[in-house]
């Protein structure tokens, strides 16, 4: 989009000056839409931590019937009884290396059962302690993870969990009225040593500053190129 050779210098239409100039306003608007929206996530996730965290170091409460996202991670209480013969083991991978979540159901007075995860085995044929009895459990809320693992879907039938799907456990053991959640215990002494608990990762990974920033810096530049463009271009007109 140029004119004639002027003294050997390319003089630029003013259709290319329009153009340049829309596609330069696009770019700084999109760039900074998306370092806007960046800036708004990291809002939004900090709250999200300092709610998670809040839930973790709260004081117990009693279970809730159902559960939402905004339940995850509370800390909660319940008593029953444990039904070790039920119990499930689904594969995990901790601190400790790779294992099973020892997933065993909590039936309470009133019949209601409530998946425990216990923590954590480094095999399947580990010895783990099995208290009897009237048990108070204290652990977090988790929400079901229905589907399988990675690339790995739950076989009931040959009784392989590669995630803690509360519904179809509940269904493979005949468990009846279930909750549909589960709870990750926290860590209690145990006479072998295992079921390891209060294992649970509570992180949320936190780029949003970078990524505003980077989004930021894209915008800046495309102004700077464009400035740098229409400089060179005034230039050529005055020749």
């Amino acid at each position: 989009m140029t004119t004639a050779q002027d003294g050997g210098r390319a003089r630029r239409s003013p259709a290319f000056t329009i153009g340049l100039s829309l596609i330069a306003l696009i770019l700084f608007c999109g760039f900074g839409a998306l370092g806007a929206w960046q800036v708004y996530r990291l809002g939004w996730k900090r709250d999200l931590i300092a709610r998670v965290d809040a839930r973790i170091h709260a004081a117990p409460v009693a279970p809730p019937a159902a559960a939402t996202k905004a339940d995850e991670y509370r800390r909660v209480a319940l008593t029953g009884t444990f039904q070790h013969d039920k119990a499930a083991l689904t594969q995990a991978v901790t601190i400790y290396g790779p294992g099973f979540w020892v997933l065993t159901p909590l039936r309470s007075d009133d019949g209601t059962v409530t998946l425990i995860n216990r923590g954590f085995v480094p095999s399947r044929t580990a010895v783990y302690d099995r208290p009897s009895g009237p048990m108070r459990i204290t652990g977090l809320l988790r929400l079901t993870e229905p589907g399988g693992g990675f690339l790995r879907s739950n076989d009931p039938a040959a009784d392989r969990w590669h995630s803690r799907d509360v519904a179809a456990i509940a269904k493979a053991r005949g468990l009846g009225r279930t909750r549909g959640y589960f709870i990750d215990a926290e860590r209690t002494p145990s006479p072998t040593g295992y079921p390891i608990g209060g294992l649970t990762v509570v992180q949320f990974p936190n780029n949003h500053l970078q990524y505003a920033i980077t989004w930021f810096i894209l915008a800046a530049m495309t102004v700077g190129a464009y400035m740098l463009v229409m400089r060179q271009t005034g230039k050529d007109r005055q020749g």
